[in-house]
């Protein structure tokens, strides 16, 4: 396992691109196994979390090649197994997309439950129920879902919460149904727009992404496509955090700041200056920052859960408290005992975390609880006097590409070492 060096103290100055979104291609993936053709992916960010899910595609009996840096091709054409063995299904939790996948194309699917990083409880039990409202039947004994459909069939799908991985799922098995299958109180998120556009340019017709009903007409036969994956939100989000905590000012190609304006709501409350154009954002930090109004994370369109412990450690040492409000995972707080380390004040209380600013923060040994617990402790590593060494970064590498290549271009003394 390797470690991350950072050495504090240094302003940021300079240009970086934002890689593909994560949370957009492990769906994407998982789609094109319904074209049984090829598909080339563009943009495709190279993470662990991809390479799990080519794991299961080769598994599967799918063809996958690397062209160049970021383009993936995917051959669904040689399908042929419709089970995931335990072992590629624990790597992580976006591996549950593959069952309406899998379902639609073959009409039976064996998975066993998911795994990923560990923030408390994110039950499939939406997926579930709303693939047996399709018409299939499953069978979930012993910690291994079984699952038929003779004929998968259109219908009216209410989610009792607006939840991301169910509303992508539940897209890819109405894909092989017959009819129109509308999901009420879907997620909203760009990445699920994404992902009907990728269905679309594929032949599919689904409409409605980005508003709390998507409708999906089912039963077409899909081909391949090119497609270029958005840029990852949550990556732009880390860097202008990472601006935020150390100062000085950059710029990032690609990123949209109309994927995460909730995000930038709050840094220009705290005392940045933002602005945004067709090819990036560019985020200013001269003076110290202050502390803001209370962030309480909510589904999309609210302040994202993922961007929450990148923003706590950006104010670490503003002037004032903020008080942060995590309404999404019960676990979202682990990464608080690590930054603590470092001198941060936060203190805890069930769902709340009332952050008040420091003078200064130290250098210290640190370990990764989680993908975004990981990279929120490089945005603190950044505002700290001496050098911090970060350890277990194999879960920054499931959403990351190269952390420290991009914050290194955006001046950070940042270094990858052998433990």
């Amino acid at each position: 396992m390797s470690q991350l060096i950072v050495k504090g103290g240094s302003r940021l100055r300079g240009e970086a691109s934002i890689q593909g979104a994560k949370n957009s291609i492990l769906p994407i993936l998982a789609a094109a196994l319904l074209t049984g053709d090829q598909v080339e992916l563009r943009g495709c960010p190279r993470l662990r979390d991809v390479d799990a899910s080519i794991h299961i595609l080769r598994d599967l009996g799918c063809g996958t090649r690397w062209e160049g840096e970021n383009t993936l091709l995917v051959d669904a054409r040689s399908l042929d197994g419709c089970a995931v063995s335990d072992t590629l299904m624990r790597e992580m939790r976006s591996s549950a997309m593959f069952l309406g996948a899998i379902l639609a194309r073959c009409g039976r699917a064996e998975l066993s439950y998911p795994g990923g990083c560990e923030l408390g409880p994110r039950p499939i039990d939406l997926h579930l129920s709303g693939l047996r409202d399709l018409g299939a039947e499953i069978d979930d004994a012993g910690g291994v879902l079984h699952c038929r459909a003779r004929r998968l069939q259109g219908c009216e799908i209410v989610l009792s919460l607006p939840s991301v991985g169910a509303t992508e799922n539940l897209m890819l098995a109405a894909c092989g149904a017959r009819g129109v299958t509308s999901i009420a109180n879907a997620a909203r998120e760009p990445e699920i727009v994404d992902l009907q556009n990728f269905l679309n340019a594929c032949g599919a017709r689904v409409s409605g992404a980005g508003t709390s009903t998507v409708s999906v007409e089912g039963g077409r036969p899909l081909h391949g496509c090119t497609y270029t994956v958005m840029p990852d939100r949550i990556v732009a989000a880390t860097y202008l955090c990472a601006a935020a905590s150390a100062g000085g000012g950059i710029y990032l190609r690609g990123a949209k700041e109309e994927h995460l304006s909730t995000v930038t709501a709050v840094l220009r409350e705290a005392g940045c200056s933002i602005l945004s154009d067709r090819g990036g954002i560019a985020c200013t930090r001269e003076r110290g920052l202050s502390a803001v109004r209370p962030v309480r994370t909510a589904p999309y369109p609210g302040f994202p859960t993922d961007a929450q412990a990148i923003l706590m450690a950006a104010l670490l040492k503003s002037r004032g408290a903020t008080v942060f409000e995590e309404n999404m995972f019960a676990s979202r707080y682990r990464h608080v005992d690590e930054l603590t380390r470092m001198g941060a004040d936060i203190r805890v209380s069930g769902r709340a975390a009332v952050v008040s600013g420091v003078k200064s923060l130290r250098g210290a040994p640190v370990r990764c609880t989680d993908l975004r617990g990981g990279a929120a402790l490089c945005v603190a590593a950044l505002a700290a006097e001496g050098e911090t060494r970060i350890s277990e970064i194999g879960h920054i590498d499931r959403g990351y590409e190269d952390i420290a290549r991009d914050l290194r271009a955006l001046g950070a003394e940042i270094g990858r070492n052998p433990e």
